[in-house]
């Protein structure tokens, strides 16, 4: 990693290429009524320029994906996984009946960008001219982006101060120019999936994925509203919420390691084991140069999900096993 690109997410303004992101576009008279059913969270709530973080799940309560939606005018933009969309857009088209939905899978010719830090609101309002400053989590503007119509969306998605910004793709190069320009420091892939880990917000397909339930991963506060009428799973959750207690049979948590120079970082699926009995998988890792140690998130059984119970991450005897400490998440708060 990169140390300055760490510290321009700490300290100042980084910008990442979200190419792992796909866009779908949903209009029609019947569009917000037509997710409200689906989703998890408050569609029918967003006015123009509102967004809010969702889960798509079956009816078993168990993650399709995970999305953010911005009410973009005439539109709803479904921010999601770019391994996922093409799978989801087919799913949402096959849901089309008689309502006035329209359709259209926007990753090719729209590309997405991420511009994080504390310097990240004033850098942007230099750069576009937009009042962002004020914007809380999730809400967002028009704009120009690099002379291009885009939009703006405030988003916590690493945990600390940031913002989403859409464009078409053939102002991409242009956009990064102007963002440079301005200050703003390209970073790569190991010091954002740093940040998010400190953060302890799981992702979507490494730390989430098809046999999930959301109350497991620890993102109900943020995913699911609890005053809104049905949607697919809502029975699981409901179920596991009132008449469970909100026990599940495993919960995301946070696995502080050794801070020894040259400790390796476990792998995705490494093994968690209490004793003789394996109870978890690690599903991200990093050493976090906040912390100056190896910490990650994985997942472990109901009972062992109290912070400062020690467990063993690896296989074998001797080199092969870390011991870890259960970790109350986030590891670093947000300022």
């Amino acid at each position: 990693m990169d140390p300055s690109h760490y510290r321009a997410l700490r300290e100042g303004a980084a910008v990442a290429e979200r190419a792992d992101r796909g866009l779908i576009a949903v209009r029609g008279d019947d569009r917000a009524g037509f997710l409200q059913g689906l989703l998890t969270n408050d569609v029918e709530a967003l006015a123009d320029g509102d967004g809010c973080y969702a889960a798509w799940l079956t009816p078993q309560g168990r993650m399709l994906a995970d999305l953010d939606v911005l009410h973009a005018g005439d539109a709803l933009l479904l921010d999601v996984d770019a391994a996922a969309a093409e799978e989801l857009l087919a799913r949402l088209d096959a849901l089309v009946f008689t309502e006035d939905v329209r359709l259209a899978d926007l990753s090719r010719t729209w590309a997405s960008h991420g511009v994080h830090g504390p310097g990240a609101a004033r850098l942007l309002e230099e750069a576009t001219g937009a009042a962002l400053g004020a914007l809380p989590p999730n809400r967002g503007c028009a704009a120009t982006l690099a002379g291009t119509p885009g939009r703006i969306a405030r988003t916590d998605a690493l945990g600390i101060p940031g913002f989403h910004l859409f464009a078409e793709r053939a102002a991409s190069d242009a956009l990064r120019a102007a963002l440079a320009a301005a200050g703003a420091t390209a970073v790569g892939d190991e010091a954002t999936e740093a940040v998010r880990i400190e953060a302890g917000r799981p992702r979507f397909g490494v730390d989430m994925d098809a046999q999930t339930i959301p109350l497991e991963a620890g993102i109900e506060d943020r995913a699911i509203s609890m005053d809104k009428g049905c949607y697919v799973g809502q029975e699981v959750i409901v179920r596991v919420l009132h008449r469970g207690q909100g026990r599940v049979a495993r919960r995301l948590v946070g696995l502080t390691l050794g801070a020894e120079p040259g400790l390796p970082v476990p792998e995705p699926g490494t093994a968690i084991r209490h004793g003789d009995t394996e109870v978890g998988r690690v599903t991200s890792a990093v050493r976090s140069p906040a912390l100056d140690r190896v910490i990650g998130l994985g997942y472990v059984s109901r009972a062992l999900a109290e912070p400062g119970v020690e467990v063993v991450v690896g296989e074998g005897d001797g080199d092969g096993r870390q011991v870890a400490r259960v970790t109350r998440l986030p590891f670093i708060a947000p300022r």
